[in-house]
């Protein structure tokens, strides 16, 4: 197992090495340049060499190159161009929120459609089946600023149930420990805190829940169809197992394998920030400050969060493999 960790772990290295190369020619393939997000419109042309000479622009890419792999095997990703903070310093800034709003829409996507597609299978062709995959279907289908939208006109102006913008309500006195704010709550006792947190937590994680819940949904549902269906469940069933050992240890576990794989793939999706439901709730985190990113050409930015997003893609997906051993007593890592 340890053999295994390592070596996967020493995998992460050409991988990131290949990602940055990639990155590097995408933003340097860019129209404009860094010293756009630097200088007005109306600067000089002299004025624009001076800055691409200062921020060593003007030398040859393989030399830019080279200084962008020493910083970053220093865990020195630089400062941004739009607000001259550290790049490290504003990721630990809006990453908390990411994964708040990540975790609120994998606990929907997963506590509903795991248990919905598997009764959806085990009632093949009645009512609940076809709800289920007309249900999952739609989730696919809507766009998530639109179902967004129409929550917050449904949920927050019209009925008042749930609050549209932020993190937490303006002007809440909350003490700030981890940048988690339902966890704040609970670490300093402040629990009216922690419950205007996980109010504001709603209607974005179900707008981001949407797409998650509708591959769940099917992934679990055509599992669990194809596991039904293997000799050694009938063998279960026809030496009289109850059916709650049967759904446990025959069906379910099994099934998990392609369901989990999914999940893994999806919450490293998210975790690399929800431009859409991020923009559309305000919700601070590293999806839209990547967008401004981009319109702003902040390259400092763009170059260190996507290479530590792609470092926690890694390991979700490191993590999703170790879980097979647990999943499947027959899949044993080596």
């Amino acid at each position: 197992m340890v053999r295994y960790i390592v070596r996967r772990l020493l995998q992460l290295i050409p991988t990131l090495f290949g990602l940055s190369l990639l990155l590097f020619a995408w933003l340097h393939s860019l129209p404009g340049g860094p010293e756009a997000a630097l200088l007005d419109v109306r600067a000089t042309a002299d004025t624009r060499a001076q800055v691409r000479r200062s921020l060593g622009l003007d030398e040859p890419l393989w030399i830019q190159y080279g200084r962008f792999m020493k910083r970053l095997a220093q865990l020195d990703l630089g400062d941004s161009f739009s607000t001259g903070t550290p790049v490290v310093e504003e990721f630990g800034r809006r990453f908390p929120a990411t994964v708040e709003l990540t975790v609120a829409a994998m606990i929907l996507a997963i506590g509903l459609g795991i248990p919905l597609g598997y009764l959806a299978a085990r009632r093949h062709g009645r009512l609940l089946d076809i709800l289920t995959v007309s249900g999952s279907l739609l989730g696919i289908c809507i766009p998530i600023f639109f179902l967004g939208f129409l929550l917050k006109a449904l949920l927050a102006v019209k009925l008042g149930w749930f609050p549209s913008l932020g993190r937490q309500t303006p002007g809440l006195d909350a003490t700030r420990v981890t940048g988690f704010y339902v966890l704040d709550g609970v670490l300093t006792r402040e629990f009216d805190a922690s419950w205007d947190a996980l109010k504001h937590l709603v209607l974005p994680g179900i707008a981001l829940a949407s797409i998650p819940f509708a591959i769940i949904v099917r992934m679990t549902r055509a599992s669990v169809l194809e596991v039904l269906g293997e000799d050694y469940v009938r063998t279960a069933e026809a030496k009289g197992l109850r059916e709650s050992t049967v759904r446990r240890r025959h069906v379910l576990r099994n099934a998990m394998l392609p369901v989990a794989t999914s999940i893994g793939l999806l919450t490293g999706g998210l975790l690399s920030g929800a431009v859409l439901t991020e923009t559309v709730f305000a919700f601070g985190g590293i999806g839209s400050f990547l967008a401004e990113a981009i319109s702003n050409r902040d390259y400092p930015v763009l170059m260190g969060f996507i290479m530590i997003i792609a470092v926690l893609y890694v390991l979700i997906n490191l993590a999703v493999d170790l879980s097979y051993s647990l999943l499947d007593p027959r899949v044993r890592v080596r």
